[in-house]
């Protein structure tokens, strides 16, 4: 019998056609962006096309779907079930899981788009009417929208593909691994091409959202470093930026995640802290704090409207350039996010696990995106203005240039200016070590503690990928084939949210959730864990020998 897991020197103990596949198969997708770019972009823009003009109503739909299914879940008798035994207790403290997973979720992103957005939208929306942009009421609904973009439906995808990993690793013992939700499906088939199908789905949207993210955010560090210094914005800057972070972020994985990503995280919820105090105490106060209240309320009002609509105008493109492109990109990071929060959130229940997933990164997103985009709105509106010129004409310095506008002095501005700029790095690290973390783990079949040398590996490799499509010209392209691919995953994402709800349906005495034993069952070597979800001693004699002809 060949083990599942072989392979020597970085390779060392993972499945071979993970580790090495999924290598070259990105090495080929980069090189075929990088040789013929025309023609790359031109595909992959026409797959965006088709599903923005025939698919909007799925992306909707299903994203919908996951938002009203995470709080029925919650709220129902499943909300009792323990994600591990019975007597396990959550492994971090309320204050560190939730640094990690908001860190590794959207921190980044947020950070880059909180004021460029809400400026695009004040600008235009398709409930503005015409002639009404750069309004008080335009400047609402452009808040409305941007808070939607960030808030409660793209949690809630997180939420419950984070819940079905954690479930079938902590309590069935399955590999903590995108395939594991596919078991009540297809049973140990998740061992051949249909698991390796649904992992390298995962690896791929992983390492490229990962690289373009790490590419545009080195863009934007450098308008930062220019604004602070003077230091010219180049391709070459940004390529010292990129070498930089992905040193400091490979470093941090090899540390661990106690030692290494979780003390990143929560030095990211201090200064994310830091920031906003910033924003709110030095800029317009009452006006921000009414506005929160305000953003709040309205999007609490009109997220099941907005969540539900579809564009009918066939030739607008503005939904496709915002919330599909949202959804497709949520989406692509779901198996990243969710494999992660999923690696964390040992011993929690599933409302508790649900609940804090969706409610406290939502409320942060909302304060973050109040402080940030009403003060820029502020400006544009009742101040001296400046902030969409400069957004218009380079998005990258959004942030800079409303600090700058908002006078309140070079000392001042240069603090500022500086804090985010080390957000930025520090936002980076965490999100390129989780990433990293989580290939690592996809490639050695569920190992949740990879060897150092993978681990550097991908994060090497992470970052190689980012620079040379920043060279090349290639990092919108791959961002579009990245949401592209979140098509096909979505489709894996459903059958395991049917198999999750299978499982549930299946606990018995689901009122007093039961404990699972390691005991129970002999399990596989080469994989670590495998548990059959009916635990019968043939069905486990069964279990294990179609694994050992995997």
């Amino acid at each position: 019998m060949n083990s599942p897991k072989s392979g020597t020197g970085i390779f060392t103990n993972t499945h071979p056609v993970m580790s090495r596949g999924s290598a070259i198969v990105i090495v080929a997708f980069v090189l075929f962006t990088i040789i013929a770019p025309a023609y790359a972009n031109s595909l992959y823009e026409a797959a965006k096309r088709f599903i923005a003009t025939s698919l909007a109503w799925y992306y909707t739909l299903l994203m919908s779907f996951f938002l009203l299914l995470a709080i029925y879940t919650a709220f129902s008798r499943f909300g009792r079930i323990k994600l591990g035994h019975d007597h396990d207790k959550p492994e971090y403290g309320f204050f560190s899981w939730f640094s990690m997973l908001f860190s590794a979720g959207i921190g980044i992103g947020i950070l880059f788009w909180s004021i460029a957005e809400p400026i695009y939208h004040l600008q235009s929306n398709p409930f503005t009417a015409e002639g009404q942009a750069k309004t008080v009421a335009a400047a609402q609904i452009a808040m409305r929208f941007s808070i939607f973009h960030w808030g409660l439906h793209g949690w809630a995808l997180f939420a419950i593909t984070g819940m079905a990993l954690a479930y079938f690793t902590y309590r069935k013992g399955l590999p903590l691994s995108i395939r594991s939700g596919l078991y009540p499906t297809f049973g140990n088939k998740i061992y051949g091409p249909i698991g390796h199908i649904a992992d390298l789905l995962a690896v791929f949207g992983t390492v490229f959202g990962i690289a373009t993210s790490l590419g545009l955010g080195a863009q934007q560090m450098n308008a930062g470093i220019s604004y602070l210094s003077g230091i010219n914005i180049s391709p070459a800057n940004q390529m010292i930026i990129i070498t930089l972070i992905t040193g400091l972020a490979t470093l941090s994985t090899l540390r661990g995640l106690d030692k290494g990503l979780k003390k990143v995280s929560e030095l990211n919820m201090r200064l994310t802290a830091l920031m906003l105090t910033f924003f709110i105490v030095l800029g317009p106060t009452a006006y921000l704090l009414g506005a929160f209240v305000t953003n709040l309320g309205d999007y609490m009002t009109h997220a099941v409207g907005l969540g539900f609509w579809v564009d009918p105008d066939p030739k607008s493109q503005w939904q496709s350039c915002w919330t599909l492109f949202y959804w497709g990109w949520w989406i692509a990071w779901a198996p990243f996010v969710g494999i992660f929060i999923a690696r964390i959130s040992k011993g929690r229940t599933v409302k508790e696990f649900i609940l804090g997933v969706l409610i406290a990164p939502t409320l942060l997103a909302t304060f973050w995106i109040t402080a940030f985009g009403n003060t820029a709105i502020f400006i544009e509106l009742f101040g001296s203005g400046g902030v969409t010129e400069a957004i218009n004409k380079d998005i990258t310095t959004a942030l800079f240039v409303t600090m700058e506008l908002m006078d309140l002095g070079t000392v001042v501005v240069g603090i500022g200016a500086i804090i985010c700029i080390v957000m930025l790095v520090t936002y980076f690290i965490t999100s390129a070590d989780s990433a990293t973390l989580v290939i690592c783990t996809l490639v050695s079949m569920g190992e949740q503690k990879p060897p150092p040398k993978l681990r550097m590996f991908w994060g090497l490799l992470i970052g190689a990928v980012a620079g040379v499509l920043l060279i090349a010209g290639g990092l919108k392209a791959l961002q579009t084939a990245s949401i592209v691919a979140a098509l096909p995953y979505s489709i894996v994402l459903a059958l395991t949210t049917w198999g999750l709800y299978k499982a549930f349906r299946e606990e018995p005495n689901i009122d007093m959730p039961y404990s699972v034993t390691p005991g129970d069952t002999p399990l596989p070597p080469e994989y670590g864990q495998s548990y059959a979800l009916k635990r019968s001693k043939q069905e486990t004699a069964e279990c294990l020998a179609t694994n050992q002809n995997v």
